[in-house]
């Protein structure tokens, strides 16, 4: 393991946020069951708290243990993940209010294609992710865009975002898919 997932994975345990690269923008992230965390994560971006955020997890296995994937969105995850794809599923398990559409008992996840967010994924577990930026500016692509945006209330593992735009989102909980936000992957 390279020392700077490491040292984020110690920051993520202590409910720090941590600055990661992923296949389509740099993202910051925080462990989904620390409220504070969450909160945290909230308040760096400007982000309505009604506004649900999804998870990154680092295998379609990991996805299932979470949330219901199966039929067509079974079939997107394997077509697509790792990739660009965020799906809106149900819930398996029962997820914290903070995270997903608590209404709705839905969440999005995503398997990201990008080697040094999988590692860290692998070695802390899901992450609630969203991109860094504050809400309505651009995305950042690295971590030194990510740093000139929040300084130093993040631990940033080097590198950068070679997609550079927001993931497809797909909600797959109803009898067809629906496109929720346009993103690399066309459906």
């Amino acid at each position: 393991m390279i020392p700077e997932v490491a040292r984020a994975v110690d920051v993520v345990r202590a409910g720090g946020v941590v600055g990661l690269p992923t296949d389509t923008v740099y993202g910051i992230g925080v462990d989904p069951l620390q409220e504070e965390a969450v909160a945290r994560l909230f308040e760096l971006k400007g982000r309505p708290p009604a506004r649900p955020i999804g998870i990154l997890v680092a295998s379609l296995e990991k996805a299932r243990e979470l949330a219901q994937i199966e039929g067509v969105g079974l079939e997107l995850a394997g077509a697509h993940w790792p990739g660009a794809l965020t799906l809106v599923v149900h819930a398996r398990v029962i997820l914290p209010d903070w995270v997903g559409d608590r209404n709705a008992r839905t969440v999005g996840i995503r398997v990201p294609d990008h080697p040094v967010a999988l590692e860290l994924l692998e070695a802390a577990g899901p992450l609630s992710v969203t991109s860094a930026n504050l809400t309505g500016q651009p995305e950042a692509l690295t971590d030194s865009e990510a740093r000139a945006i929040f300084g130093d209330r993040v631990y940033y593992v080097p590198g950068s975002s070679p997609g550079g735009a927001p993931s497809t989102v797909v909600d797959v909980t109803g009898s067809q898919p629906v496109v929720l936000r346009q993103g690399p992957i066309r459906l």
